[in-house]
């Protein structure tokens, strides 16, 4: 197996295909908690996918970017990772207790930095816009699970929905959602639609 799969393998942890249903299913077991916390947590999400997006058809439609520290986009990727993965796991290792979910928040970091890595290692990002993204994604991970279990909480059926996000993971892995060959395609004109 190259280094250049293996990158890749890693990589496909962090790709929306894998992310956005993952987060999807966070916030059907945060439904059956607390609705208003899944909604919470589908809104902190959107509005960061919201930001880098914005970003994202800034520079690939309008040529926007701080050329003074190398800094294009965000990170979606890292973004992602520490974000989703941060709270996935943060919300199933809380399931046995409030003091737990600290140690699963922070190997959704981690995950996070070692796909930021993997993409500067890839040249997709540089170091910046991965740092950028990290925080941006580790910033909403650890309000959302804070804010989560601020109070004591059961997570009614941890089991079950531990094998359906594993499931979905699982299924999900691999898949590539098409984002990037969208905003190329349409941030020039969307660009030229608003005069940049």
């Amino acid at each position: 197996m190259t280094g250049t799969t293996v990158l890749r393998l890693i990589t496909n942890f962090g790709d929306a295909g894998l992310t956005i249903p993952l987060a999807a299913g966070c916030a059907l077991w945060l439904g059956a908690t607390d609705k208003r916390e899944a909604l919470v947590w589908i809104g902190v999400l959107a509005g960061a996918l919201t930001l880098v997006g914005v970003n994202k058809i800034l520079y690939a439609g309008c040529g926007i970017e701080i050329r003074s520290i190398d800094f294009r986009v965000f990170s979606g990727h890292t973004m992602l990772t520490s974000a989703v993965w941060g709270v996935t796991l943060g919300l199933l290792a809380g399931s046995r207790g409030v003091r737990w979910y600290r140690l699963g928040a922070v190997a959704g970091l981690a995950l996070g930095a070692l796909i930021g890595f993997c993409r500067v290692v890839q040249d997709a990002h540089t170091p910046i816009e991965v740092i950028a993204g990290w925080f941006l994604g580790s910033g909403i991970a650890l309000f959302f699970l804070r804010r989560f279990f601020k109070q004591p909480r059961k997570m009614p059926g941890s089991v079950f929905a531990g094998l359906g996000l594993l499931a979905v993971s699982t299924i999900a892995y691999g898949h590539h959602a098409p984002i990037q060959q969208l905003l190329v395609t349409y941030s020039p004109w969307i660009c030229r639609w608003f005069d940049f």
